[in-house]
């Protein structure tokens, strides 16, 4: 397979130039203006934000995609599926509660917003998957698949259970209603070291099934109710949360890029990743903490498996930054140096799997030629 072109730009902006101007001109460099739109119902996938939250995109990204498809003819419109764990986004009404107070609405973006597996996230269409070794059925949000064309629109972050978030992870996981979800997160659950726990109560608030509880002054996670979504991995700050089975992150990853194969397959999508506010977790917390790598840019593609590539050596190549998760780590006493920012940032990630396994299955490339746009 040859490179893929991956656009990129910086967040400098001289006098007189806007960011949404920016990102409007590296999208048509990288040929989203190509797309035939006309007439089109084209959805604009990305993350709203849990409430809290702050590091989330800001609607205006949104905005300069709508405006974009809307003078091509299209009818866009912005589109997150349900979660598996309480917060603001668990069924469509509170969901869409939470895009409104978080700035997402037809006024500030232009478009529409609408839940993609319905009120209770039980509205989702089975779509085979083309070579998938794990999934056979995706189980996709019904107004994720009734468009006719797809474009990611992704905040570039960490992830405590794949390391990063980009295209693959919201396309794979954000599309899937919430039975894809739990049919990702499947593979092990969450055991407690009693010896690291600190009984600080941060993973029992994360938990979104109600398994963890306190016996003798420690976290108990019932294995009964627990079902492997791994925030509570992400919460604890003493390591002392994992998953019992050793390869569940490596299987999660596989599955993400199946599930992104089944959204992406058979017709036109795009993918954009904005790497700002680089926080360490997943802007499904109801806080953001400190980022932990510079402000680097904005990336965009026809390849999702190279888009995130890019995005993951920028990161790589960035230096931490200080007062922050990552770190932190590198700071701590007996820390073992991975020199991967990913997986010192959450050391038990096993994010370039994703890449590795959307490669194999045909959904993209690792190999990729970065065109800088000024």
């Amino acid at each position: 397979m040859e490179k893929a072109k991956v656009y990129f730009t910086d967040f400098r902006t001289p006098v007189g130039q806007s960011l949404t101007e920016k990102l409007r001109k590296l999208c048509f460099m990288a040929g989203l203006a190509k797309i035939d739109m006309d007439h089109k119902f084209v959805a604009i996938k990305m993350h709203f934000g849990e409430l809290g939250n702050l590091a989330y995109l800001r609607p205006q990204y949104a905005k300069v995609v709508a405006d974009i498809v809307k003078e091509k003819g299209g009818f866009p419109f912005l589109v997150d599926c349900n979660t598996l764990y309480p917060g603001s986004r668990k069924h469509a009404l509170e969901h869409m509660d939470c895009a409104n107070l978080n700035g997402f609405n037809s006024v500030t973006t232009g478009c529409q917003v609408l839940i993609g597996d319905g009120l209770k996230g039980t509205d989702d269409v089975e779509v085979p998957v083309a070579g998938g070794e794990y999934i056979k059925t995706a189980k996709i949000g019904r107004a994720v698949m009734d468009a006719d064309i797809v474009i990611s629109l992704a905040h570039f972050k960490g992830h405590e259970a794949t390391g990063f978030g980009g295209a693959i992870k919201n396309l794979g996981m954000g599309c899937a209603s919430r039975r894809g979800k739990m049919e990702q997160h499947s593979s092990g659950k969450c055991v407690v070291d009693e010896a690291l726990c600190k009984s600080c109560r941060k993973c029992a608030k994360e938990c979104g099934s109600g398994a963890i509880r306190y016996e003798n002054g420690k976290a108990y996670i019932d294995p009964a109710i627990c079902v492997g979504c791994g925030r509570c991995i992400g919460a604890c700050g003493f390591a002392a949360i994992s998953n019992e089975n050793w390869d569940a992150n490596d299987l999660l990853d596989r599955r993400m890029a199946e599930y992104t194969k089944a959204v992406v397959d058979g017709r036109p999508c795009f993918y954009i990743n904005i790497a700002r506010d680089i926080s360490p977790n997943c802007d499904c917390h109801g806080e953001n903490d400190a980022p932990i790598l510079p402000n680097i840019g904005m990336f965009a593609a026809s390849d999702p498996v190279a888009i995130d590539q890019a995005s993951a050596d920028a990161c790589q190549k960035a230096e931490p930054l200080p007062n922050a998760q990552l770190s932190d780590n590198l700071k701590s006493e007996g820390w073992e140096h991975h020199h991967n920012h990913f997986l010192d940032n959450n050391p038990h990630v096993d994010w370039e799997t994703t890449l590795i396994h959307g490669e194999k299955i045909g959904l993209g490339t690792r190999s990729y030629e970065l065109v800088t746009m000024k």
